[in-house]
């Protein structure tokens, strides 16, 4: 065959992520703030595949804090390489990657920041329009971007260690729900490439971490502060330790056998941190928190688990009614609920007869 018919080699994602960063001097991987298990596994496998096939310097960094007390057991046990900062600088020839969350989202470091992403490795859908980019992998099919780190890892051949299989594991058992729900071939292939070299020990022990006295105020609180209307439930925390609680309430209500569809938000310090959750194959709860909090604050997600903050609007340890009002009106609005009066979650007379 003659030369210039010779078929062209495509090059495989990794590949191509790879040649893009080997004109850095360095790497700055970024995870979008209060970073869940699926950033934390990304951010560490894509550190791994960079330092493995190029050997230059690279950080995972991330803004907030780390706030489920399973999420903050992983990190205690297989110590990830992830470093919580409240800034971040990019020196001239720093290669600024981003992953778990899309770049117009606005819940990561450089929402704020002149540099841009070089690259983007995200499995949400999206929040707003993309820019061009010298590398882009946006996979809303698959259920977690350690599914996508995942395949770098295989492709490149690279060894991810002792640790990192039970964080890439764990990450996608959780976007999953313990694989309850949909994924694609590529988060089955990656779990069958993990499994057999994750721990399950280490797994066991972060799934049953321990949990603090104020988880336990919370949800209390939380459970005596859930509304339900028609099919659509509604709480407002005036208060908690930590945006953890709002997650957890959320799964917890959308099991509710009668609901499918549930907004939980919490004042946490001056913020505002919403979860919203949907059992609705037709609807995307993505979509129902950007809606929801229009005008208010920022939010994005997945089909069925989407989160969002409003910044800056608790005021003395309190939710101003009128935003309490505004937001219980456009949730309702957006879930399609005429009925203005909920129903509570458990009877009044229950909580003040067993006092």
């Amino acid at each position: 065959m003659p030369a210039n018919l010779a078929p062209r080699r495509i090059l495989r994602r990794s590949d191509r992520l790879v040649r893009v960063l080997s004109d850095y001097e360095q790497v700055l991987v970024v995870t979008h703030d209060n970073p869940d298990p699926d950033a934390i596994a990304t951010g560490w496998a894509v550190r791994r595949l960079i330092r493995s096939s190029l050997d230059k310097p690279v950080r995972v960094v991330a803004g907030g804090g780390i706030v489920r007390a399973e999420n903050r057991h992983m990190v205690r046990l297989l110590e990830p390489p992830i470093e919580l900062v409240h800034d971040i600088e990019v020196p001239e020839g720093t290669a600024v990657v981003l992953v778990d969350c899309d770049f117009t989202s606005g819940n990561h470091l450089l929402s704020e920041h002149p540099a841009g992403p070089v690259a983007v490795i995200d499995h949400h859908l999206p929040s707003g329009k993309r820019g061009r980019l010298p590398f882009q992998d946006l996979r809303p099919h698959v259920a977690a971007s350690a599914s996508i780190a995942t395949s770098y890892l295989r492709e490149q051949r690279v060894d991810p260690g002792p640790r990192l299989p039970t964080a890439l594991l764990y990450a996608i058992r959780t976007e999953t729900r313990a694989f309850e729900t949909h994924h694609s071939r590529l988060d089955r292939s990656a779990i069958l490439w993990l499994t057999p070299a994750a721990n399950p020990t280490q797994l066991a022990k972060i799934e049953s971490a321990p949990l603090s006295q104020d988880y336990f105020t919370d949800l209390a609180l939380a459970l005596e502060r859930a509304f339900i209307y028609e099919d659509t439930a509604l709480c407002l925390l005036p208060r908690a330790g930590s945006p953890e609680i709002v997650g957890e309430v959320a799964d917890l209500l959308i099991r509710h056998e009668s609901v499918h569809r549930v907004l939980c938000c919490a004042a946490v310090g001056e913020d505002l941190f919403v979860s919203v959750r949907t059992e609705a194959a037709t609807e995307s709860a993505a979509d129902l928190v950007r809606v929801a909090l229009k005008g208010l604050g920022r939010g994005g997600g997945h089909g069925h688990r989407a989160g969002g903050r409003i910044p800056g609007v608790v005021r003395e340890g309190k939710i101003p009614d009128a935003l309490q009002d505004q937001l219980r009106s456009q949730w309702l609005s957006v879930t399609g609920v005429d009925r203005q009066r909920g129903t509570r979650l458990v009877p009044k007379h229950e909580i003040v007869e067993n006092l």
